[in-house]
């Protein structure tokens, strides 16, 4: 394996190996640019990988303290790994693009207040190559020819319900997940753990993918357990390294001819705050003061239907189908901004945990009985961007590496409020329209996965963290690589976006290193 020297100045460093970091290391280095890539978690093998919710949630879980605040969940307010291939253990692999209005969404809904809404600096024609690109390497299905995944019970139900509401655009989705043997890959079994990683290897995560291709090219390495903890600055508006922990808490600092951090959101933001310094007093790169402001996770809800007959939803794929009629803005709604449906399957102590948290007794052991009629979905709309939504560091409390603990604000704007309702009501007219004998709906019990916001991109650095490549407005030689770059969240699930910018981002810094002006 490759090994580079904590001293050799030429490398660029990535914090993150997830679908950000590990994505950019594999193009990086695949260029002939040299990588250390900083992973705060372990490295698991495929077969550590195990159909047991609760021993992966062990193995693959970011579980260092972080608090909540607002409805996010106090103990537990964001869901994401700690691991070697980052949260593309845990994502359910739904690949959508964002829509042209997704981009510009202070054009297309003006300005709505308490939202800090923008357009994007990139446009849909730019992205799109990227998109292509992505799609074809995580093998998605219903795009490059490839078959899509075959419905299982859960979906059955939803696409029943939803054409007896008169939906049309309903199907089985874009999934990185293949549905024949594809790139080394074999294909989905159906286990339906798709959220505790993939015991086969079908579903797409740059474990077994970007990361083992990166080490092929001599270029690359990986460095599992380091905490990434401080970058450090010269008085010439350039990163020159990072200070990071190893498993036994001994702290090393790696020189760096450049710096991309891919924490997913929380870590990002900690890693820039915690970088404070006399030129920097609120934090590296923040003289906008916008870095931890703005954070997105999408508006999110659950529906339960208690049907007729048994669905055994927990059988298939995680994220099994989606209704994407609701995607496009329309103000005749109430609201603006659009929203998608897709299933979504729990096992039995997941539903214990989230279908009425903190219910007890008979009743509710009845209920959870029911557990093999139950059918499933997901509302994911588009969620405003807010000042006030944010990720700041407690003032005192530190966690076990000697780090300010996050603290994570959540409310809901008026809007999000009006499309939680709207899309709860439509989904209990799915599951009532095929006989239901009960619909529970789950608001405000979900840790967040879908992490946006916090360093955004824009062309003014008064009102932005970074340029439209990722490249921090004040180090030119620092990039933020994952959904921190988000300036809007659209409806769409935000990975595949993440993966295109990475991708994108690649192209830039390879051509800026390799004319010296990086």
């Amino acid at each position: 394996m490759t090994k580079f020297s904590l001293n050799d100045p030429s490398v660029v460093v990535v914090i993150g190996s997830g679908a950000g970091g590990g994505t950019l290391s594999n193009a990086l280095s695949n260029n002939g640019i040299n990588v250390v890539c900083l992973e705060a978690g372990k490295r698991l093998a495929l077969e550590d990988i195990v159909t047991n919710e609760a021993e992966m949630f062990g193995k693959i879980t970011w579980l260092d303290e972080r608090q909540g605040k607002g409805v996010a969940p106090p103990p537990f307010p964001v869901w994401n790994c700690k691991t070697a291939g980052g949260t593309t253990m845990h994502w359910t692999a739904t690949c959508e693009r964002l829509l042209e209005h997704e981009l510009n969404a202070r054009s297309h809904y003006g300005d709505i207040k308490d939202t800090t809404l923008v357009d994007w600096p990139v446009t849909l024609d730019e992205l799109e190559p990227f998109y292509a690109i992505a799609e074809d390497r995580l093998g998605v299905t219903g795009t490059n020819g490839i078959t899509r995944l075959p419905g299982n019970n859960n979906y059955l139900v939803f696409e029943a319900g939803a054409k007896k509401l008169g939906y049309k655009d309903v199907n089985t989705g874009n999934l990185a997940i293949n549905s024949s043997p594809r790139n080394g890959r074999g294909s989905c079994q159906q286990l339906g753990f798709c959220a505790s990683g993939c015991a086969v290897g079908a579903k797409w995560s740059t474990l077994y993918t970007d990361i083992p291709e990166a080490e092929q090219s001599g270029h690359f390495e990986l460095r599992t357990e380091s905490m990434a903890v401080r970058l450090n600055h010269d008085n010439k508006g350039r990163v020159t390294g990072v200070d990071y922990l190893d498993k036994n808490r001994v702290r090393h600092t790696q020189s760096a001819r450049a710096i991309c951090i891919a924490g997913n959101v929380v870590e990002t933001t900690r890693l820039l705050l915690n970088s404070q310094c006399k030129q920097f007093p609120n934090g590296l790169a923040n003289h906008s003061g916008q870095v931890g402001k703005n954070y997105m996770r999408h508006v999110m809800a659950g529906v339960v239907g208690v049907m007729p007959g048994k669905v055994h939803l927990h059988r298939g794929a995680h994220q099994a189908g989606i209704i994407k009629d609701e995607r496009p803005h329309n103000d005749k709604r109430g609201f603006f901004g659009g929203l998608l449906l897709e299933t979504v399957n729990f096992t039995p102590e997941s539903m214990a945990r989230f279908l009425k948290p903190g219910s007890w007794g008979q009743a509710y052991a009845e209920l959870l009985e029911k557990y093999d009629h139950m059918a499933a979905l997901l509302i994911v709309g588009e969620d405003p961007p807010m000042s006030a939504n944010s990720i700041t560091l407690h003032p005192t409390r530190k966690d076990h590496y000697g780090l300010p603990v996050p603290i994570v604000h959540y409310e809901h704007h008026d809007n999000s409020r009006k499309m939680l309702r709207y899309g709860l009501d439509k989904g209990r007219q799915i599951y009532e329209a095929l006989g239901a004998k009960q619909v529970i709906e789950m608001l405000d019990v979900f840790p967040a996965t879908h992490n946006m916001g916090t360093a955004r991109m824009g062309n003014d650095p008064r009102a932005s963290v970074c340029n439209h490549w990722g490249q921090t407005h004040d180090l030119d030689n620092l990039f933020i690589s994952d959904g921190s770059l988000f300036p809007t969240s659209g409806s769409a699930n935000p990975t595949l976006t993440i993966i295109a910018l990475a991708l994108r981002q690649a192209n830039y810094l390879t051509s800026r290193i390799q004319s010296n002006a990086i």
